[in-house]
């Protein structure tokens, strides 16, 4: 980060402090981000060992949790810019109020959250979930709805925490909760806790496990907050004060389309595999492989991401748009740099990184003929996702979201669905590799709209600075 105090001016941008303060950020997140998503492949593993029926059940289930959940986690995003502008302009008094603020809202959305988890039945039959693997996810779901309200608090923190660019502590509990939830989870699903009269629970031991670490994690933020002095100057825990309408109103007019577009980028994935469905398991595990990679791969660009968020919200805070425009160029070349030597490491070895994900050899058939898709997916897509994040830190979040829905709802699962059932004669063979096809252009376009917004708006802003004689 800067040296130079909150509201000060600062010197001019040069594009290798941008990048080292880029990385600084960066790397702790995606270190986080690492670590929480090793839970939900140790929940998969886990399950798996115990049976097939809760494999299905947890992962049915977890990605039913997972949309709820980043709906909700996507509008509290709101935090990070917000906390970042009034950063950047110096008015520390007014980021405690802020923070309050947030946490009020978390609790707001918990309450819907909560009563779609704890009474999955309708999100199951919409999802049209077989009823012999639809009573494991509706275990495994109202056994997370308990942590559900720590999850949303939680994250509020972690979006505050991110904005004042302390993202450190936050690997450090993402580290806490990682290895006390994989025993914990092994222990309850199996069975080890039977000396105190706790049976195996299967599947669901993993939400319930889930759950437990979500309070753990918020215990720990709470007690990082009380106790480190860094966070003295925000008053946070002083002058409380009760929810009100005008700030809260401010957060969801922010963080709303961004919620919306989080939960649109999800579910352009998640409903693929419930519409390939009928191509068989084989090409739903294929595809299902290669997604996971995708997911995994995603993490830098989305540190990144993240990164670029804050210091683009900070800088435009004390209203420095020539860092705020360095920022984004420098974040753009840096990540399109990152993505193209993994697209090419990738590539080079695709074969034992899909032979380590699956031993059917028809499941490799399927996930190796969608490889050279996701090389290119991932640069287009990392660009895409740096582009919006920044676009949140000018606080822009309407129009992106109908951007999003257009590409990924509209031409990635739209023309995904055409590509694979109807294109080049494919109403008699269809390909898995029809979605693919269209998420990649999907990111594409994304890409291009997102980068014409953008340009828009740094160009908006530096004529403000012209007009002001700046």
């Amino acid at each position: 980060m800067s040296t130079a105090a909150p509201g000060s001016p600062l010197p001019a941008p040069t594009a290798g402090a941008i990048t080292r303060q880029l990385l600084h950020h960066a790397w702790p997140v995606l270190v986080a981000q690492v670590l929480s998503m090793s839970m939900m492949i140790a929940d998969t593993l886990i399950a798996g060992r115990y049976g097939t029926a809760d494999l299905a059940a947890v992962a049915v289930g977890s990605g039913l949790y997972i949309s709820v959940v980043m709906l909700l986690v996507g509008i509290l995003q709101a935090v990070a810019p917000t906390v970042a502008h009034l950063f950047g302009a110096g008015r520390l008094h007014a980021i405690g109020p802020a923070l309050q603020q947030g946490f009020w809202l978390a609790l707001m959305l918990a309450v819907p959250g909560t009563l779609v988890l704890g009474y999955p039945e309708p999100l199951l039959q919409l999802a049209r979930v077989p009823p012999d693997i639809a009573e494991g996810a509706g275990a495994y779901m109202q056994a997370t709805a308990f942590g559900l309200p720590a999850v949303l608090l939680y994250r509020t923190f972690y979006a505050f925490n991110n904005a004042v660019g302390r993202p450190r502590v936050l690997m450090a509990i993402s580290f806490v909760v990682t290895s006390t939830h994989i025993p914990l989870a092994w222990s309850l699903t199996h069975g080890l806790f039977g000396f105190v009269g706790l049976p195996a629970l299967g599947g669901t031991g993993c939400g319930v496990s889930t759950a437990i670490v979500a309070w753990l994690g918020l215990i720990c933020g709470l007690a990082h907050l009380i106790r480190s002095p860094a966070y003295r100057p925000y008053a946070i825990f002083f002058d409380w004060r009760p929810p009100r309408l005008r700030e809260i109103g401010a957060l969801l007019r922010l963080g709303v389309p961004m919620g919306f577009s989080t939960f649109i980028e999800i579910t352009s994935f998640t409903l693929i595999a419930l519409f390939i469905a009928r191509l068989g398991a084989e090409a739903v595990a294929g595809h299902r492989v290669v997604a996971n990679l995708a997911a995994l791969v995603y993490m830098l660009p989305l540190a990144m991401s993240i990164a670029t968020l804050v210091l683009v919200g900070q800088a435009a805070g004390a209203h420095d748009w020539a860092r705020a425009r360095a920022t984004v160029r420098v974040s753009l070349y840096l990540t399109a740099g990152f993505a193209t030597a993994i697209g090419i490491g990738l590539w080079l070895l695709r074969e034992p990184v899909i032979a380590l994900s699956s031993t059917d050899p028809a499941v490799r058939v399927v996930a190796l003929g969608l490889v050279a898709y996701i090389c290119i997916y991932q640069l287009t897509d990392s660009t895409q996702t740096v582009a919006a994040h920044a676009l949140r830190g000018f606080k822009v979040t309407l129009l992106p979201m109908f951007l999003h829905t257009l590409c990924f709802w509209g031409v990635g699962l739209g023309g995904g669905y055409w590509a694979t059932y109807h294109a080049f004669g494919r109403d008699t063979a269809p390909t898995v590799a029809g979605f693919w096809e269209a998420s990649v252009a999907a990111t594409v376009l994304a890409t291009a709209l997102f980068g014409w917004l953008l340009y828009r708006v740094m160009g908006r802003q530096g004529g403000l600075v012209a007009a002001s004689g700046r």
